[in-house]
């Protein structure tokens, strides 16, 4: 068994409170009901599109709200390409009207339908499980008997959850030929089970936000109860649940039907992090595209839900025109690797994940360490949505001074100061030897940007947990941290940072535990950190 539930942070509470605020933008009231009653009324907004609200019969014949654009004046038997799009986690149907009327104006049947379990659509929440699949098919099924729409150029994508689930379809319908997947998942156990260590913020803002927008089914219940109570006893059935539920266990279906996928997520995505996804990428064999930019989960594209200029969105469209209206726009000949730094806004383009941060420098980690556990020595990854879009917007990470860090509770460790700019680009990775008073435990790596008076500005981070080691006997630690792409100035270090309770994550550290970290001649630790190439 692991430890005791933790009771959540009152953080997690606020990023619940910010999802329902992000609805409320939409013109919502934050509450759910179950299938029936009016849906919610459209923004107004200016548009030559028809639309109109429906009920779509899915999986097992459950009602899923549903809106459809159409392009205004379309003649009587005439085709055009359609999109589906499956709505966001706790988000109303009405998400995707800003898109979906630019969609339906440049000749798109759109359909957008709100997730089973969420809001006003039927069923409980099955978080992407086989009826969210068979619920995806079903609504093309529907939108070819009662839309204008070609059914050889059917497109899927969404946001977040919208996302997974066109991922997921992907796999399984072959009449799906584009997909635009933004801040999903290819891994879900990889996304919030991250070395081994539960997201707590992650699963429950998740868990929290499907109470008040939907209604969770009892599988998913006890899933998080298990998940969020660290209870060991269920990981395989936990694990094996995700695995179920993640486009990545598909890889050869997806492949094997050939849809051509975008794909597009935040560096600091605090839901979803970026390396599961680029590890799912490189799977790919098709048509494919992958674009990371500044921000937390599903920042990067909400000023485009918003109706505002917005580059996701934008490259969003240029794929579906490429992949089903067969335009020569160039998106399929660019660099397919697009990444814009968190530093200097702008963006790079590469031929693949391998060449990103293809030139690697090690951090020493020299002597010997012990910290003491069960304490936050101040270093932390911020808070979920909050802290990566403040960096996103204002370019304010989190922050620590490591000269104030108090070395009983964190191991800290500087490169010298660089004469040149360090451009990091990729995933940083830190090896170590560790031994531990206790057989079970937790710790979070940090890495930062130090400037001259000794302040860090966050560059990355990622949990590790172990269980069943014996005390006192050294092991290896191998450790990715998240994925990112930042620009270290001239005259600033670089400095990992390791302790072992972080806001973000559940730790498994028994009262009085001490872990040392020890760099042996004949397998030296060190920080590898991935840079891009002058």
């Amino acid at each position: 068994m692991g430890q005791p539930r933790k009771a959540l942070r009152t953080t997690t509470v606020g990023a619940v409170s910010a999802t329902l605020v992000a609805g409320a933008a939409f013109g919502i009231a934050p509450a759910a009901q179950a299938a029936g009653g009016n849906p919610p009324a459209a923004p107004q907004a200016a548009s030559s599109s028809d639309v109109r609200f429906v009920d779509i019969p899915g999986d097992g014949g459950t009602i899923l709200k549903a809106n459809v654009f159409t392009p205004k004046g379309a003649k009587a038997g005439e085709k055009f390409p359609a999109i589906v799009l499956p709505t966001s986690w706790a988000m109303p149907q009405i998400e995707y009207v800003a898109q979906a009327q630019k969609l339906a104006n440049s000749g798109y049947v759109v359909v957008s339908y709100n997730s089973r379990g969420f809001w006003q659509s039927g069923g409980e929440i099955e978080t992407g499980g086989p009826e969210d699949i068979a619920d995806a098919s079903k609504v093309i099924d529907w939108t070819l008997e009662n839309t204008a729409a070609d059914p050889d150029k059917i497109g899927m994508g969404g946001v977040s959850y919208g996302a997974g689930i066109s991922l997921l379809a992907a796999g399984h319908d072959k009449r799906i030929k584009a997909v635009a997947a933004l801040s999903g998942w290819g891994d879900l156990i990889d996304s919030i089970y991250s070395g081994r260590t539960q997201h707590q913020q992650a699963a429950g803002l998740l868990g929290g936000a499907g109470v008040l927008t939907g209604r969770p089914s009892p599988e998913l219940q006890q899933t998080l109860k298990d998940f969020l109570a660290s209870n060991l006893d269920k990981e395989d059935e936990m694990i094996a649940w995700g695995a179920k539920r993640s486009p990545a266990t598909y890889i050869d279906q997806i492949n094997k039907n050939g849809a051509a996928v975008m794909m597009g997520n935040a560096w600091g995505d605090t839901i979803f992090p970026p390396n599961q996804y680029a590890k799912f990428y490189e799977q790919l064999t098709g048509p494919k595209r992958l674009e990371f930019r500044p921000g937390d989960h599903a920042t990067s594209e909400l000023t485009g839900l918003l109706g505002l200029p917005n580059d996701t969105w934008t490259s969003t469209q240029r794929w579906f025109d490429r992949y089903l209206k067969g335009e020569k726009n160039g998106v399929d000949t660019e660099q397919p690797v697009q990444l814009k730094s968190r530093s200097t806004g702008g963006y790079e383009g590469y031929p693949d994940w391998k060449s990103v941060g293809a030139t690697k420098k090690k951090i020493d980690l020299a002597g010997s360490t012990t910290i003491r556990a069960n304490v936050d020595s101040g270093a932390n990854g911020g808070t979920v949505l909050l802290s990566n879009a403040l960096d996103q917007f204002l370019k304010i990470p989190p922050v620590a001074s490591m000269p104030l860090l108090p070395r009983r509770y964190a191991g800290v460790w500087q490169s010298e100061k660089y004469a040149t700019d360090q451009r990091v680009r990729g995933t940083a990775k830190l090896h170590t030897t560790l031994t531990s008073t206790k057989e079970s435990g937790t710790l979070v790596a940090y890495l930062y940007d130090v400037g001259p008076l000794g302040l860090g500005k966050l560059v990355s981070n990622a949990p590790y947990t172990f269980h069943g080691k014996t005390p006192g006997r050294p092991f290896g630690v191998d450790l990715e941290l998240f994925s990112t792409a930042y620009d270290v100035p001239a005259g600033h270090r670089l400095a990992l940072v390791v302790d072992t309770v972080d806001p973000l994550y559940i730790e498994h550290n028994p009262t009085g535990a001490q872990l040392t970290f020890s760099s042996p001649a004949s397998d030296p630790s060190y920080v590898s950190v991935p840079l891009r190439e002058k």
